[in-house]
């Protein structure tokens, strides 16, 4: 750990923070329709679509618009997937995916997970990759902000049945927001040296006189898009660590600022629609001090080492360099899997497979948190939302009073919807990761004996229940077994949880908004902040905790007692 390492850290998220507020204003402005001077633009495109912004849904409307608009996504990318050996632009000559794989990818993205199974440069031709899963990059993050928007309504009105209009909120989100930062970042990747070509490879003659097929393909904006709406898929197999996806510590660096602003940002828009930025920036800290002092944890575990492979007399000064680049170095690497996994990006400029059994368990247990800090664009800040009515609602049985959240009553309702929420990425992570355990089609995906297998299989279900995509690289992921219970969890971690929480949306917004009152817990403060981030810690990773116990913590104290496995 050095200077220069932490003034890396501390530079980057600085400039994510500071962008996020105008991120955040301008996201508020989308939500309330205050559109300025491409206000014209924007009611000329959602009149040829067919869409009257002013005609609001319920809950159970907006549900149901989510819901259909992802399955014909889902349907769309599937038969893309299944048919490219006869679509346009693959120049590879690639053959149709097969049905299983065809199946989690497309759930995959939909769901904004973007697990992959598969190396891009080697499954997916051109079209694919843009006309599929390019696309469901955009539309499943606009999805998340969607749903935010309707959450955030649902805390600023009172008395009211309506969240707004899913199909207006979409279409802005996704062209006002997310393709305008989209196609700047796509350019100044691509002037890193990111390729941007619908060529399929270029020949270079090596040192030694032999030929070498490089890959090629539209990678830079499909880079921007990935990141910015935490999605995570790479073009290339090895993600952000493949040159062509990573080539700089300049271009990982902006890959971090872009999958933490949006997040960042949207709690500051919530401070703008509930009316007392307080309450956002409470969350905000929240959400950065956990993205802090997880790549605190994850650096000093990786530049401490591996105290095998110094005993070995192969110990490096930069500590644990396996599975990492010195493009990037420690200070990167570890900031970059602190907020990819923290934000439910998913993307990877280091192998999490190769950390130390400790610096391998700070991105599983973030995940495990929820996806919350700060989570998904839009995911992130419900989910966020969610804790804090639980928050309010521990608070209150302290006192003996009923639970206030921004003058809206938490009551039985409320609590056990949100409760249904937070229960269903355990019961999907721990329920599945274990049956996959003691079978043996599961078992056989496994590298690795012992602790270690048990954290690959562990995180594999973890990281699709939240809809993050990362992996530990010793699973062999593509197998029936595995495309089909991951693609099940993928699907539940992101819809099974969204139905609570707009339930939670429509009810809250059906109740007035009353006044703060001298009983009132103040939820901006201190002891709020440190509330929320205690009932974060305690509901959403106590509940892991024997399963770390068997993994990630039984395999760091038989490293410090020279095992291997």
């Amino acid at each position: 750990m050095t200077l220069i390492g932490w003034a890396q850290i501390a530079l980057v998220l600085g400039i994510a923070l500071a962008l996020a507020v105008p991120v955040g204003k301008w996201a508020a402005a989308l939500a309330q329709g205050r559109l300025g001077p491409i206000a014209g633009l924007d009611r000329a495109v959602l009149r040829v679509a067919g869409v009257d912004p002013s005609r609001g849904q319920g809950w159970q409307a907006y549900l149901v618009a989510m819901l259909a608009f992802n399955a014909a996504g889902f349907v769309l990318l599937y038969l893309i997937l299944r048919l490219q050996g006869v679509l346009p632009l693959n120049p590879q000559g690639f053959d149709g995916v097969p049905p299983f794989l065809a199946f989690n990818t497309a759930i995959s993205f939909v769901t904004n997970t973007n697990w992959q199974a598969y190396s891009g440069e080697a499954a997916m031709s051109h079209f694919s990759q843009m006309a599929g899963l390019t696309v469901q990059n955009f539309l499943s993050a606009g999805t998340g902000i969607a749903l935010a928007f309707a959450v955030m309504r649902a805390f600023a009105a009172g008395g009211v049945q309506q969240l707004g209009n899913f199909w207006a909120d979409l279409t802005r989100v996704t062209l006002w927001l997310l393709l305008p930062i989209a196609i700047v970042a796509g350019f100044a990747f691509i002037a890193m040296g990111v390729p941007q070509t619908l060529e399929a490879s270029v020949t270079a003659t090596t040192l030694s006189g032999a030929e070498q097929i490089i890959p090629l393909g539209p990678v830079g904006f499909q880079l921007a898009i990935k990141h910015l709406g935490t999605n995570g898929g790479g073009f290339f197999g090895v993600n952000s660590l493949h040159p062509f996806e990573g080539p700089t510590a300049l271009a990982t660096s902006l890959q971090i600022i872009l999958q933490t602003v949006i997040p960042f940002g949207l709690c500051l828009t919530f401070g703008r629609i509930v009316g007392d930025m307080r309450q956002g920036r409470a969350l905000l800290f929240v959400m950065a001090g956990f993205i802090l002092v997880a790549t605190l944890a994850i650096y000093a575990a990786e530049s401490s080492g591996n105290p095998i492979h110094q005993a070995a007399g192969v110990g490096s000064m930069l500590g644990n360099m396996e599975g990492k680049d010195v493009r990037f170095g420690q200070a990167l690497a570890a900031l970059f899997s602190a907020t990819t996994t923290g934000a439910s990006c998913g993307a990877v400029n280091a192998m999490l497979d190769s950390f130390t059994p400790l610096g391998g368990m700070v991105p599983l247990f973030l995940i495990q948190l929820g996806e919350i800090v700060p989570g998904g664009v839009g995911s992130g800040l419900y989910g966020m939302l969610i804790f804090a009515l639980l928050s309010v609602f521990v608070a209150g049985l302290m006192v003996g009073r009923t639970p206030e959240y921004l003058g809206k009553k938490v009551q039985a309702r409320e609590v056990k919807l949100a409760m249904l929420a937070v229960l269903v990425l355990p019961a999907v992570i721990l329920g599945l990761a274990s049956i996959a355990l003691v079978i043996p089609m599961g078992v056989a995906s496994l590298q690795d004996a012992g602790p270690h297998g048990l954290s690959e299989m562990l995180y594999a279900y973890t990281s699709a229940a939240g809809n993050n995509g990362s992996a530990f690289g010793g699973l062999t992921a593509d197998t029936p077994w595995l495309d089909t219970t991951l693609g099940l969890a993928m699907m539940l971690g992101r819809f099974a949880y969204l139905i609570p929480v707009l339930a939670i949306a429509g009810s809250l917004a059906a109740k007035p908004r009353a006044p703060e009152g001298p009983g009132t817990l103040p939820t901006h403060g201190p002891l709020f902040i440190g509330l929320l981030a205690g009932v974060i810690l305690i509901l959403g990773g106590l509940q892991y905790l024997p399963a770390l116990a068997l993994g990630p913590i039984a395999e760091h104290f038989a490293m410090l007692a020279g095992t291997t496995f």
